[in-house]
């Protein structure tokens, strides 16, 4: 398979101890070596940031308010055209991603030229490089992990798919039921109050303005009994009673006396005539207020009927008036209301008939997922044991631990890898038993078996060495440039065994110039090559015997090729 979208070029500018590094890429085995605190580790941080991956402005060089990185890559992959399109890019076959960091703790980035955001340089760069580091490690020993892993390698994509698919709906209709019966709640309890509301003032039967009428005739009974003695006594003065004269009596008497007289004073003629119209006046006023008296014998039943009203009246305004008005307002809208509630019974029980559809559904859905897993593991198996044994480890085993649970996002199944170190030792989680150099030989035979799954043309690999020399860094060497020969494989190492295996070699080397210290990347030829493996076999003291071997050992894997 002919690898695309090739890390081409990558510059860096103050970045930590590098003030200017422009490095060509190969598109096959990429290797580079240097000596520890060299800036090896430098390189890949200005690869994660041309990626959109976090940085800090302490990375910038001393003495530079910014650092610059920008990578280019060629023969750029119609997926990657099609996402760069998605994002508001145009590309050729050629695309460059630059950063900017400064020191103010802001930082820019662009793609072909044009301002971008970080995320936007994430989701790109994930579909071009992937680097293997720490990182896979901490996949490989966290079990939470495994089951994508098996995932990737079971091509289970659109079984999954269909599966979440199905599980969000089951996830999203039990949401639902749950929102209304809630809502159903609330609404009860809002009948029961608007219930509450409605017998409470329909029970009375009121009418506007009865309030005042009831007052009204309450006060007036209420206060009958003094009325009735002041009455009582008017009469008496105007009538007079058994012990007294009344004032018609009195003024009959003296229209008598003048009436006599009148033939003998004619002034007394009017007089006499206004004093008969007084008595028929008191005669008459005396009537009335027999009569008004008469009106004002007190039912007692009446009474306690306008005081219970009174109260009642009274009550229910305090509960929901102010005025008696203001409670038949309140009557109203709580009838208006109780009409607009609908009951969820029928709802609930449509989602609860889907409910169960999708429940079932779904768990066929798992359980078909489970089974094509159950397959893909044992290939699994023996592919990651053989890629093992070949990286030195014959004895170990691993083993997909599958165990069924309750349904979740990923299905039914909860994975766990699990090795044997050495023959006859029961299986265990690699978090207890796995060494650093056998997690990096795991992690490389999972990449290499994934290889085929995995459509990111770069792969860069930092301390895939370690813990590892002898043998199984010489069969690292050989399975890093294996995977080369379909992906473009970028690797940062500190072993000679991985060193001669490179189509193309680099070195990071670090000097000092006017009292500070620089880095330098530099590509080997031939000759260079050879003293740099010299150097990593042997250290400072290069001999004739080292120089010799490196030699060798280049122009072994150069007649391999």
């Amino acid at each position: 398979m002919e690898v695309n979208a090739l890390l081409s070029e990558l510059y860096i500018e103050n970045l930590a101890v590098i003030e200017k590094a422009e490095v060509k890429l190969g598109k096959n085995f990429n290797v580079f070596t240097g000596e520890t605190g060299a800036g090896k580790s430098i390189l890949i941080g200005g690869i994660n940031a041309v990626l959109g991956q976090r940085v800090f402005k302490d990375i910038i060089r001393a003495g530079t308010d910014k650092a610059y990185v920008s990578a280019v890559f060629t023969g750029v992959s119609e997926a990657v055209k099609s996402k760069l399109s998605e994002l508001g890019y145009s590309c050729d076959d050629e695309l460059i991603i630059s950063r900017e960091i400064c020191a103010d703790g802001k930082s820019s980035a662009k793609i072909n030229s044009r301002p971008a955001n970080v995320s936007a340089l994430r989701e790109i760069g994930n579909l071009l490089v992937n680097i293997h580091g720490q990182h896979d490690s901490q996949i490989l020993l966290n079990s939470e992990k495994h089951i994508d892993v098996l995932d990737d390698f079971a091509q289970s994509e659109n079984l999954l798919a269909d599966y979440r698919s199905s599980f969000k709906e089951l996830q999203s209709t039990a949401r639902e039921i749950n929102k209304i019966r809630q809502e159903a709640l609330k609404t009860s309890q809002r009948e029961e109050y608007l219930n509450q509301i409605v017998e409470d003032i329909g029970s009375l039967n009121i009418s506007s303005g009865e309030d005042e009428t009831v007052e009204a005739r309450f006060k007036f009974i209420d206060n009958a009994v003094s009325l009735s003695e002041a009455i009582n006594t008017a009469i008496t003065c105007l009538s007079g009673d058994d012990s007294s004269s009344g004032a018609g009596e009195m003024v009959a008497r003296a229209c008598s006396e003048i009436e006599v007289n009148e033939e003998l004073m004619k002034e007394l003629h009017p007089l006499s005539e206004r004093l008969s119209q007084a008595g028929i006046e008191i005669g008459d006023i005396s009537s009335e207020l027999s009569r008004l008296l008469s009106s004002l014998d007190i039912d007692e039943n009446e009474y306690a009927e306008l005081t219970r009203r009174r109260n009642e009246l009274n009550r229910i305004k305090r509960r929901y008036g102010p005025t008696l008005d203001d409670v038949i307002a309140v009557y109203e809208s709580a009838q208006e209301e109780l009409s607009g509630l609908t009951a969820s019974d029928e709802t609930i029980k449509r989602l609860e008939n889907k409910k169960s559809e999708l429940l079932l559904e779904v768990t066929k859905k798992a359980e078909a997922l489970s089974e094509h897993r159950q397959k893909a593991a044992e290939r699994f198996v023996n592919k990651v044991t053989t890629e093992l044994a070949f990286l030195n480890m014959p004895d170990v085993k691993i083993v997909v631990d599958r165990k069924k649970g309750k349904l979740t996002l990923s299905g039914m199944d909860t994975i766990e890898f699990l090795i044997s170190a050495n023959r006859g030792e029961a299986p265990k989680p690699l978090a207890k038993i796995a060494s650093g150099g056998e997690l990096s030989r795991i992690m490389l035979a999972l990449k290499s078996v994934l290889a085929d799954r995995d459509f990111v043309p770069t792969l860069i690999f930092d301390e895939i060495d370690t813990g590892v020399s002898g043998r199984a860094a010489q069969k690292i060497g050989i399975k890093l440039r294996e995977i080369s020969q379909k992906y473009q494989v970028i690797c940062v190492t500190h072993l000679a065994q991985i060193a001669i295996m490179a189509d193309d070699h680099m070195l990071i080397e670090k000097s000092t110039e006017d009292a500070r210290t620089v880095t330098r990347i530099k590509s080997l030829d031939f000759n260079e090559r050879k003293y740099e493996i010299a150097r990593i076999l042997g250290g400072d003291n290069i001999t004739k015997t080292v120089l010799l071997d490196a030699e060798e050992q280049l122009n072994s894997v150069k007649k391999g090729r």
